[in-house]
Order: C-alpha cells, then structure tokens, then sequence
C-alpha cells in the first residue's frame, strides 16, 4: 500500500468513524427504556420492545465497529497495516476501503 491510498483509506477511515459516531446517538436514542406510563396498547408495547432489542443489538455492533475504527486509524502508518492478521498476505485495497476496520483477508474472515 502506497502512502497516497493510505491517505485515501486515512480520510475514509475519520469519515467511517464521523457517521459511526452520530449512528450510536440516534441508536442510544431509539434504546431507552419504554416507559409503562405510556397508553400505548398491549401489541404496540410488544412491538416497541421488540424494535428496542433490535436498536440494541444495532448498538452494539456500532460500537464494536467504533472500536475497530478508532484501532485502526491508530495503526494505518505502521508498516504491517492492511496485512491480514492470520494469513499475514496484503489485505485487497478495495475490501480496506469497503471496511477500513478489516483486520483479515476475505479467505481468512470466512474461517
């Protein structure tokens, strides 16, 4: 990897990071608590708990990936970034700019 796409991948790894960033505020927003006060019917309180659960399973792996950006925004100008952590072969360009946070090869994420 060249340093001009490791800018490229540097600029889309912050901008990853940015929309990431307001996910996790619109999803810790859509996980408060459902508040029993509320004169909602019995289905729709079902409904609204099931869509909650979902919001915080999407929560998390936003937050999984954050952490997986931030990583590797820290790592990019160390020499054995974009190496597969497995297989230690170079990691395709264009999978690092589809998820900058990759640390396998696509053979090696399959295992």
């Amino acid at each position: 990897m060249d340093n001009q796409e490791r800018q490229v991948l540097k600029e889309k790894i912050i901008e990853s990071i940015t929309t990431t960033k307001e996910k996790i505020l619109e999803l810790e927003e859509m996980t408060k608590p459902i508040s029993p006060e509320n004169s909602i019917g019995r289905v729709s309180r079902m409904d609204a708990i099931n869509n909650k659960s979902v919001a915080e399973a999407a929560l998390r792996s936003s937050r999984r990936k954050l952490n997986n950006l931030e990583f590797a925004l820290t790592q990019i100008d160390s020499p054995d970034f974009g190496n597969c952590n497995m297989c230690k072969r170079p990691i395709p360009p264009m999978r690092l700019m589809l998820m900058p946070q990759s640390r396998r090869c696509v053979r090696c994420a399959d295992r």
